[in-house]
């Protein structure tokens, strides 16, 4: 698609902001910060780990129809979609859409206290920012164009996805674009996740995440030594691993997250798992370390197998390991001539603000790889210690940022019903 010049997209965002309906679509987020904070406690106490999303999603839903949105559904992922249509289209229209999603899950187990604190205007509770302020943020865009009345140009899609947290691995925007009639049709695709109004993440760092695991027959730690150990297998196996050389350039890294295995201090184990992440921002460098990984484990399992003795040596006595991917997000980066960046600078030029151009592992990180402009943004407020059960969220400037997400929908949406 064409790209849009600074000049042009500072023009249409002027335009856009001197109309009625905007004005009244900003009244109304001036009007209701203490109705957008009554959702997010009420969204911080629903548990929503990744893979049981359930109940935050029908919450989301109900919250969708009150508003107004129409053809609300939840699709098989467990995805909360609904649209805005475009005001001088047929709904038959397949045309371009903007796409505004926020993700429903946190990190927290299903059995974390959830119980919100609110002190002054400082809300504190396990997932407060990271994403209930996205949610709230699409929630509250939501009804300040629909209260207003503001007449879309291209139908907007708003979409609650499940699974963008950890071993979640996007999963919600992946089915989305894998499965929705929609998927097609997006023009572009705004992200909203956490607090701030000064950066944008347009850049994926690409992961790749694996999970390794050696097993044998296991034993006593003496009637049956000599018979190869699964956790010495994979400590060896970690420990090569961690001499592979990374690169600063491009930027990559390599973690182990969790090693687990063994039953007692005397007893030879009968499994060993360990879980590893791999992160870069160019996709060649992933390969390389999957490669790497998968000759680390070869190496030391057939190492102690060779070394095996005793009365369990042999066939029986052999260890076996199996290297499953549980993750796997795609480096890319939105191209500094794009639409989307282009409106996005204009915004920021017409509100005073400034957006820093980040790094990060996002739900933009798949469309981005597809070829769909998408970035990923704060919805204002301020928050800390996300990923804590300390985690605190502060409305502070967030109606600012709601204009900058609202304005930026609007003018890709012109953008779009151009194409």
């Amino acid at each position: 698609m064409p790209i849009l010049s600074s000049t042009s997209a500072f023009s249409r965002v002027t335009a856009l902001a001197a109309q009625r309906p905007i004005h009244a679509a900003f009244s109304w987020l001036h009007a209701n910060p203490k109705t957008i904070m009554d959702w997010q406690i009420d969204l911080v106490g629903i548990p929503a780990p990744s893979n049981s999303e359930q109940e935050r999603a029908r919450w989301l839903a109900a919250r969708f129809a009150e508003a107004g949105v129409t053809a609300v559904e939840t699709d098989a992922a467990g995805n909360v979609l609904g649209i805005l249509p475009a005001t001088k289209l047929p709904a038959e229209s397949t045309g371009p859409v903007i796409l505004l999603s926020a993700h429903l899950d946190t990190v927290f187990p299903a059995d974390t206290p959830l119980d919100a604190v609110l002190t002054d205007d400082r809300l504190e509770a396990p997932g407060a920012c990271d994403n209930a302020a996205g949610v709230v943020g699409m929630l509250a865009v939501v009804h300040a164009l629909l209260s207003a009345g503001v007449e879309l140009p291209a139908p907007l899609v708003v979409l609650g996805n499940v699974g963008e947290e950890g071993e979640g691995d996007l999963r919600g925007v992946r089915h989305f674009y894998e499965h929705s009639a929609l998927a097609g049709r997006v023009a572009a695709h705004i992200v909203l996740d956490g607090a701030g109004a000064d950066a944008a993440v347009t850049q994926a760092l690409g992961s790749r995440r694996y999970r390794v695991t050696i097993t044998g027959p296991g034993g006593h730690s003496f009637t049956d030594a000599g018979t190869p150990n699964p956790i010495a297998a994979l400590a060896m196996a970690l420990a090569g691993l961690a001499e592979t050389p990374l690169p600063e350039e491009p930027r990559t890294t390599l973690n182990v997250g969790t090693i687990r295995g063994g039953i007692s201090v005397n007893s030879i184990p009968e499994s060993a798992e360990a879980t590893v992440d791999f992160r870069s921002t160019d996709g060649d460098q992933l390969l390389r370390l999957e490669v790497a990984l998968h000759r680390a484990v070869e190496d030391a399992v057939g190492h102690s197998n060779a070394r095996s003795k005793g009365p369990r040596a042999g066939a029986r006595g052999r260890l076996n390991f199996a290297i499953a991917k549980i993750g796997d997000r795609p480096a890319a980066r939105l191209a500094d001539d794009s639409a989307l960046l282009a409106a996005l600078r204009a915004v920021d030029r017409h509100l005073g603000l400034r957006t820093d151009l980040r790094l990060g592992s996002t739900d933009a990180n798949l469309p981005l790889a597809l070829g769909v402009q998408a970035l990923s943004m704060g919805a204002g407020g301020e928050g800390g210690d996300a990923h804590t059960l300390h985690e605190w969220y502060s409305p502070k400037n967030r109606e600012l940022a709601l204009k900058r997400v609202l304005l930026l929908t609007l003018a890709m949406l012109e953008w779009a019903a151009e194409q």
